[in-house]
């Protein structure tokens, strides 16, 4: 049976993340891990954040992916002028989303690893934060030593989550 691990990731990725995504959840598998999320594996019922808690008490761990939002309509211009002010692109910012999961998730003491794309920062993402090292999102096709690296931090997290 698989250990359930909760997936902070969004949604709405391009097909470059996705496959980047595809990378992380193979490496989740090959370790008898079940990746679990809001609106991927489990849907909700109650708002959006208490469903958070809800799937994270029956958790082990958690993986958050720091992908690059694609913005949507609604809170772009919002993001737009908090970007400007921190000097940032609007391409280098992640989903709100990671950040309250990640700050449920960080509350309940799981074993965390953490990965984010070239440029996301603040929050959960910026160094120093928490206790863990924020590694470099994979690309999708890892291959030789890189690959080799990238199973070890995992069977290392891994067991970190089944002594939890």
């Amino acid at each position: 049976m698989k250990i359930p691990v909760f997936i902070s990731c969004p949604t709405s990725l391009s097909p470059s993340q996705e496959a980047a995504r595809t990378v992380i959840i193979r490496q989740l598998d090959n370790n008898d891990l079940e990746a679990r999320a809001v609106n991927r594996s489990d849907y909700t019922t109650e708002l959006p954040l208490r469903e958070v808690l809800l799937i994270a008490r029956s958790l082990l761990g958690w993986d958050n992916s720091g992908f690059r939002a694609v913005p949507r309509e609604r809170w772009i211009e919002k993001a737009r002028s908090s970007c400007k002010r921190a000097g940032q692109h609007i391409n280098s910012i992640s989903t709100p989303w990671n950040h309250l999961e990640s700050g449920i998730l960080f509350g309940l003491h799981l074993p965390t690893l953490v990965f984010r794309e070239d440029g996301i920062t603040g929050g959960i993402f910026e160094v120093g934060v928490s206790d863990v090292f924020i590694h470099p999102m994979q690309p999708p096709h890892i291959k030789g030593a890189a690959k080799d690296a990238l199973r070890q931090v995992f069977q290392r997290w891994a067991g970190r989550v089944r002594e939890h």
